[in-house]
């Protein structure tokens, strides 16, 4: 029996199926050929292989590709940022085998040579690179994209991230809208007027350092409302990057209606708190919606465990190093989160016991993929081989000299995490080894 790659001695878990166990690999033709027992791969088969591709995953995990549905590439437009070429190196890098770019580019990815464009540079990635289109063109929340022609070209959801759409009537018709093409809307929930000019989470903190607030209530009033338009619809929205407690709560209340209403949170949310500002005036910590209160990242911590917010997104947003060298009001918002996204979700939220390791995978696979209607990654024989190899038990240290993504802007360099990327395989293809 001939292989193109084996991977021997891991543990297989799929988040999907529900199973784990003890199995080896054999990859042909960029699919899974054979999961065999332990010991049942002769050494005849191991030593007929050349060694790069024979993968041993003694005391890692073999999981189906991670899924990201919410990254920023900056291509095109800000190629100084990040391309589609190093975003995918950094997402493999992560893990992940999979990416969905948000539509805030330049030009907005709001009609169908834009997705086009982009598809094609992906085509020879180390990832899978899926688009999310405009709900309104150009992202100013006045009239709606082409979502037919968007969906037609291959987008997989439609959102105008980075913006929030304050016309509650222009929402209405875009969940509507969105809903004859079965894809949902993802929601930067935000008020503008509420949100304003705000740099920080207003607290006793921003008071203190004497630095304008984006309140809490800007989000939950925004989160509420998209909530209620989506039931009065029958449309899918998908709350991004959640960050509030009431927000959290809102989104639990909107289930229990029934409603078709799922969320994500960012790494940075359930991990930092705003406190550190002051401690640090670190300008990697500035993302919007912003790190909030331990009683905000508590309840974020509560969402994902109690099923609540379904997926754990990244949120990744490279800029360049002259962008952040700044005062802390003058940088942009946003931080780079693909190669650090596995190792604090293990630290932060399985290693202190908040969330199982299959129920962490399921929010990294199985479920981002159910949101935006794509196939989820499975491990069974004839399946595409899109594979992420992992030693949940493994320390390491973030260092920015290391990171794949063109820009460096994490405030997680020098931090100690467990769970380290060891292998990362889309379609049969090693994208990503650290053997």
């Amino acid at each position: 029996m001939e292989f193109d790659l084996i991977i021997i001695n891991g543990q297989l878990i799929d988040p999907g199926f529900g199973f784990s166990k003890k199995a080896d690999v054999g990859i042909k033709d960029g699919k899974i050929k054979k999961l065999f027992e332990p010991g049942e791969i002769t050494k005849d088969i191991i030593s007929a292989m050349p060694k790069e591709k024979v993968i041993n995953a003694s005391d890692a995990i073999i999981t189906p590709g991670l899924i990201d549905i919410h990254v920023h590439f900056r291509e095109p437009g800000r190629e100084d940022k990040e391309t589609i070429k190093t975003g995918s190196q950094a997402a493999a890098a992560g893990g992940f085998t999979t990416v969905c770019c948000m539509p805030n580019t330049t030009p907005t990815i709001d009609n169908q040579e834009t997705v086009k464009f982009v598809t094609s540079l992906a085509e020879n990635g180390d990832c899978r690179v899926y688009c999310i289109g405009a709900i309104t063109k150009n992202r100013e929340g006045k009239e709606l994209a082409e979502i037919g022609d968007l969906v037609k070209a291959g987008v997989v959801a439609i959102s105008d991230d980075g913006n929030y759409v304050q016309n509650p009537n222009v929402m209405r018709r875009a969940l509507e809208y969105s809903s004859m093409f079965d894809v949902p809307v993802i929601s930067h929930a935000e008020d503008e007027y509420l949100a304003g000019d705000g740099i920080m989470n207003e607290s006793f903190t921003s008071s203190k350092l004497g630095m304008t607030g984006r309140p809490a209530v800007a989000e939950e009033i925004a989160v509420l409302r998209d909530v209620k338009l989506a039931g009065l619809t029958n449309g899918k929205i998908h709350i991004a990057h959640i960050s509030t407690a009431g927000a959290v709560e809102a989104v639990r209340r909107g289930k229990a209606e029934g409603i078709k209403v799922t969320a994500e949170a960012a790494p940075h949310h359930f991990s930092l708190t705003d406190d550190l500002i002051e401690k640090e005036f670190d300008t990697n910590l500035r993302v919007n919606p912003p790190i909030r209160t331990e009683f905000d990242r508590q309840a974020i911590i509560e969402g994902l465990a109690d099923g609540t917010i379904d997926c754990i997104a990244t949120d990744h947003a490279p800029h360049t190093e002259e962008e952040k060298d700044t005062v802390f009001d003058g940088a942009p918002p946003g931080m780079i989160g693909l190669e650090t996204s596995l190792g604090l979700a293990i630290t932060e939220l399985v290693e202190k016991g908040y969330l199982t390791l299959p129920d962490l995978l399921r929010k990294m696979s199985y479920n981002p993929a159910q949101i935006v209607g794509l196939t989820p990654n499975r491990l069974r024989e004839g399946e595409v081989a899109d594979l992420t190899v992992f030693n949940p038990e493994k320390s390491w240290i973030v260092k920015r000299e290391k990171f794949k993504s063109k820009s460096k802007n994490s405030p997680f360099v020098g931090r100690k995490l467990k769970g380290k990327v060891m292998v990362t395989i889309m379609g049969g293809r090693v994208t990503f080894n650290n053997k």
